[in-house]
């Protein structure tokens, strides 16, 4: 697992190489070119994490937080304050609960996003991810707004070695889902994902479903826990920002997905989601094959976009 870790670690420096370069090499040359921390300084700094899709609220906050901790530790020269960003940036991504609850239980995990952005490969990969574990799971393809959803994820559950439940284009989501919880029941299954559709320009339509599928959980599968997450794309930078605020407005999102992070100039976004949105980002997918979905972890993600060794992620597991 270690070694699984390290290796998804090391696919993490090389995926987020662009948003590095966009944000890291900005920092470099400030740290060198300046002599004095000054007013000029921090407002170089702020045009660089905001050029970075670390988003303007948390970049305030994130300079708030530098200014304070320069002040307190008397620092003067601008290079000794490097770690002390890394720092503010990790403090910024706190969030108060990352639990992964929905392992431990008997659970449902509705997955929801717009099309394209990596949903029902998603639920594919997080369904490899949780039979490694040892977990029974079935997939429910309630995404039947999109021809291709179906056939997708049912290549998906092949390889992911899961059962799939439903499938057909322009059934009704909530009839698929309804089924897929028989199936969870007698199969005595331990997870159940939902592949959702997701249309968010037209929010009325996508609240219907989203309650009617609500409902049906509740009424047919009260004793299973509930998870909700929304899949992001991370390419796509503050418009996955505008899409996560709009989907925590129908639906009770307990976690982000947050795909496509290889090759994007855009990966600070994962920060702005964490730190102005308050909801954690669970996974992380930095490319095609079905376990480059893994766990978001914060510190480490944060060590990946400065390139500090992995030696110095602590004593994780």
């Amino acid at each position: 697992m270690a070694e699984q870790k390290k290796g998804f670690f090391k696919r993490l420096v090389s995926g987020l190489t662009k948003t590095r370069d966009n944000i890291v090499a900005g920092f470099d040359s400030i740290f060198r070119g300046y002599d004095v921390i000054d007013d000029e300084f921090y407002e170089e700094l702020e045009e660089i994490l905001i050029m970075g899709d670390i988003g303007i609220n948390a970049t305030t906050s994130i300079i708030e937080n530098l200014k304070e901790k320069v002040s307190e530790q008397h620092i003067r020269r601008p290079a000794e304050c490097k770690q002390l960003l890394i720092s503010s940036i990790k403090e910024q991504m706190y969030v108060d609960s990352t639990e992964y609850e929905f392992e431990n239980r008997r659970s449902v995990i509705l997955v929801i996003g717009v099309n394209g952005v990596g949903k029902t490969t998603s639920v594919g990969k997080l369904a490899g991810l949780l039979k490694d574990q040892g977990k029974k799971v079935i997939l429910a393809a309630a995404d039947t707004f999109r021809a291709a959803a179906g056939e997708q994820l049912t290549e998906w559950a092949h390889r992911a070695g899961v059962e799939l439940i439903g499938g057909q284009s322009g059934a009704d989501p909530g009839s698929v889902v309804y089924d897929a919880v028989a199936a969870a029941k007698a199969r005595n299954a331990d997870i159940l994902i939902c592949d959702t559709a997701g249309r968010l320009h037209n929010k009325k339509n996508l609240m219907e479903e989203l309650r009617k599928i609500y409902r049906i959980l509740e009424k047919e599968y009260p004793e299973a826990y509930l998870e909700t997450l929304v899949v992001l794309d991370g390419t796509t930078g503050q418009n996955a920002l505008v899409q996560a605020r709009e989907f925590a407005e129908v639906a009770n999102v307990n976690g982000i997905i947050l795909t496509k992070l290889d090759g994007t100039a855009k990966g600070g976004i994962a920060v702005a989601i964490q730190s102005e949105l308050d909801i954690p980002v669970k996974y992380i997918g930095v490319g095609e094959k079905i376990d480059d979905l893994q766990k978001f972890d914060a510190d480490a993600f944060v060590n990946a976009l400065f390139d500090v060794d992995e030696k110095n992620l602590g004593g994780e597991d």
